[in-house]
């Protein structure tokens, strides 16, 4: 994978200062072990660099083909295979999730009552596909349907993607289906509805559908033995804000084959893999031959499906959570959508799309540009440092035509 910013219409010595940027405000203080950008720009890669450790214990640098975790940018891949069935004609948007999970059927919400106390009422309407893939069904993200709840691993070991469902079905909503925003397990619920439409195990499908068209061969749900070397670190910080190891990859979960195939968070993988991805969205569902999604598709996912063209920040619960904060966007098929860059206060287009992970991970797209950014790194929680905004200011800054 050789560069060529020139092909991509960028500026070499301008994109320089992503490097010198890292070095000196995150990898030389130790606020993270080690970082990879990759930028692709009108079909050509344009910047690919790495820098720091992926293992800092065992003083493994970070190589092309370092293997990170996804986490939640796995349910862009997710909204993909799911489309990937719209096209075959298995669903519309709007049908109920019940037609495929029956314990979906007569939902209820959890809501104030008139005397500040709370109630179970009926839900309004029956949840839709639309609704679990824009986190607008009012589930939430947590056995207790709280909000975004990263320590129920032990809880979501316990499941597949059916019995989560299941189980999810006897929870009371927080809201009435499609009048809020909640990060949630509606990715969990589109895998299971793979699973269901295709006949096929969730992860079978990816493979089949996405993984192996795609050339993607270092994605998956675990990390074999066999490259356990490549398999980063994923770190933390204490009460003083030091870096501390949280996720050894020689003793990582990801060693093993997961009972719980995440659709929204579960998949591991290397820069060159999510590359093919984004490649293959920024290319109007197409990449070097093979056709994922077509473009009209793509566009569907990438358009703000909130009610009433809403923003985030008008529809999201008080102390809730999103990958990309709220300001400015709205929210697609599993994916957020700029409103632009008034809206944002960031330099961008009107209509880019976008999400990360958990560990830090993030990508966008923006159509306008013919451009897609990535950007790795192992540092839990994400929004600890604001990467994307950084980012953006540097890649814009270096377009050249």
């Amino acid at each position: 994978m050789t560069p060529d910013p020139v092909a991509a219409g960028l500026d070499a010595e301008r994109l320089t200062r992503i490097g010198e940027h890292l070095r000196s405000r995150y990898l030389e203080p130790g606020k993270i072990a080690g970082a990879q950008v990759a930028i692709l720009r009108h079909g050509t890669l344009g910047w690919f660099e790495s820098w720091g450790h992926a293992d800092r214990e065992r003083d493994r640098p970070v190589a092309p083909d370092t293997i990170w975790r996804w986490y939640s940018m796995t349910k862009p891949i997710t909204g993909v295979a799911l489309m990937t069935l719209y096209e075959r004609g298995h669903f519309q948007l709007d049908d109920p999730v019940h037609r495929w999970i029956p314990e979906w059927r007569e939902m209820h919400v959890l809501e104030p009552d008139p005397d500040r106390g709370r109630r179970i009422v009926p839900a309004h309407r029956d949840v839709t596909v639309r609704d679990v893939m824009t986190h607008t069904s009012g589930i939430g993200y947590g056995p207790e349907n709280r909000d975004l709840d990263l320590t129920a691993r032990g809880f979501l070991a316990e499941h597949t993607l059916e019995t989560l469902c299941q189980q999810i079905a006897g929870w009371p909503l927080r809201f009435q289906p499609g009048t809020h925003w909640l990060y949630s397990f509606g990715m969990d619920v589109c895998a299971r509805l793979v699973e269901v439409m295709s006949g096929m195990r969730y992860d079978e499908y990816l493979r089949r559908e996405i993984f192996e068209p795609l050339g993607m061969t270092d994605t998956g749900f675990a990390v074999p033995d066999a490259s356990i070397d490549r398999f980063a670190a994923c770190y933390g910080r204490n009460a003083r804000k030091e870096l501390v190891l949280v996720d050894d990859p020689e003793r990582s979960a990801y060693r093993r084959q997961p009972t719980l195939l995440n659709g929204g968070g579960g998949l591991v993988g290397t820069m060159p893999d999510y590359l093919r991805f984004v490649g293959m969205l920024v290319n109007g569902g197409e990449l070097d031959g093979v056709r994922i999604l077509s473009r009209k598709t793509i566009e569907l996912m990438a358009s703000n499906h909130l009610p009433g063209d809403a923003e985030m920040a008008e529809m999201a619960l008080p102390m809730g959570y999103g990958e990309v904060g709220f300001s400015g966007a709205g929210f697609g098929l599993t994916m957020a959508v700029s409103r632009g860059a008034a809206a944002t206060g960031v330099v961008g287009s009107p209509g880019e799309f976008m999400w990360g992970g958990a560990a830090s991970t993030l990508f966008w797209v923006d159509p306008v540009e013919e451009l897609a950014v990535v950007f790795m790194t192992q540092l839990l929680p994400s929004g600890t440092f604001n990467f994307r905004g950084q980012l953006k200011a540097l890649v814009y800054g270096a377009i050249a035509d």
